[in-house]
């Protein structure tokens, strides 16, 4: 069984920056991919980034040189680092790991950002 558990979300203004943390736990292979998605009110899930356990990214275009992935290998923990941050960037933001073709997800964490 696998567990993911999100941290580091909240309410910040326009402008400005966060970072999230997911840390797994369980029975996860060394190789896999890890990575975050958003929903917003109304709208389907969507990519944000992942990251491989090379270290290969990939990043939706609406965050890119915005939003940071990155991952602790030895501690089964990925962050994104968020900066800039918009308005329309509020959502809850899944942890996804993606092992042996099967997809697990986190509980989300709430990023609002508003004045």
């Amino acid at each position: 069984q696998v567990q993911l558990v999100e941290s580091g979300g909240g309410l910040v203004q326009p402008g400005g920056s966060l970072r999230l943390s997911c840390a797994a736990s369980g029975s996860i292979f060394s190789i896999n991919t890890m990575g975050w998605y958003r929903q917003a009110p109304g709208k389907q899930r969507e990519l944000v980034a992942t990251i491989t356990s090379f270290g290969r990214t990939n990043y939706a275009d609406s965050e890119k040189g915005r939003f940071t992935i990155s991952r602790d290998n030895a501690k089964n923990t990925v962050y994104l680092q968020m900066n800039s941050l918009k308005p329309e960037d509020t959502a809850v933001y899944y942890c996804n790991l993606v092992v042996s073709s099967y997809a697990y997800w986190g509980q989300g964490t709430q990023v609002t950002v508003s004045s």
